[in-house]
């Protein structure tokens, strides 16, 4: 009987230390789960442009949000790519949008503005205040912020060119965001990669785009992961 007792005791020791354990155990796995699914979580990216994110005169599937996801998850960047594009848009109206966008809870905005207002002959100071009340609106919200340039049209005469041309740098070195010099590097004015506008690329141009901004994104992605702890390559 005593050595019966003594061997309950044991046993029972045994059982709740390997009770203490498996629950230890569990709890860690748990845990794990729970970092392994807030590492997964995608970074989403907004794009806050006009037709040139919105994709005029291509498919949904071609417009530049949707290549650019693909690619970047061709790249092993777990991404989502939200697509705020209005055909037709000028700054002011994107600066209308902003409040609406920020519903979707980017983690990352891309501002691509400015191009209808060239387009338009938009006094560039107008231009410039609206990108600027846009940019400041968003990292009052403690959204990332990242700028794509755009270049006026030669025939508003070189004063009109210089003056909208200058806006993007000054903006990105004021507030300190990554630049995308020129949203249409290595597609505008060339016949092959737009539509019949010769403003818009089609599907070929698109992936020009797509493929010149790939480098831009990398960098500014490790630059944001670094910023905020994150894996670079989630």
């Amino acid at each position: 009987m005593i050595l019966g007792n003594g061997y309950g005791r044991f046993a029972a020791s045994v059982n709740s230390l390997v009770t203490v354990l498996l629950c230890l155990l569990i709890g860690s796995g748990l845990m794990g789960m729970g970092q392994a699914h807030a590492q997964a979580a995608p970074i989403r990216i907004a794009i806050l442009g006009d037709s040139l994110t919105a994709g005029y005169g291509v498919k949904p599937a071609e417009a530049v949000p949707v290549r650019l996801q693909a690619a970047l998850k061709a790249d092993g960047r777990n991404v989502e790519i939200l697509n705020h594009g209005v055909s037709g848009d000028t700054t002011a109206g994107g600066l209308d949008r902003v409040d609406w966008m920020l519903a979707d809870k980017p983690d990352i905005v891309i501002v691509e503005l400015g191009a209808n207002d060239a387009l338009r002959g938009i006094d560039p100071a107008t231009t410039e205040r609206n990108l600027e009340a846009i940019v400041t609106k968003l990292k009052d919200a403690k959204v990332t912020v990242w700028l794509t340039g755009m270049l006026a049209p030669r025939n508003l005469g070189p004063q009109y060119a210089s003056s909208f041309d200058g806006i993007y740098k000054k903006l990105a070195d004021k507030h300190g965001l990554p630049l995308y010099p020129f949203f249409l590097e290595g597609v505008a004015q060339d016949p092959a990669l737009n539509q019949a506008d010769g403003i818009h690329p089609n599907p070929k141009g698109v992936d020009v785009v797509v493929k010149n901004l790939l480098p831009f994104m990398n960098k500014s992605l490790d630059d944001y992961a670094a910023s905020v702890r994150r894996p670079a390559r989630p």
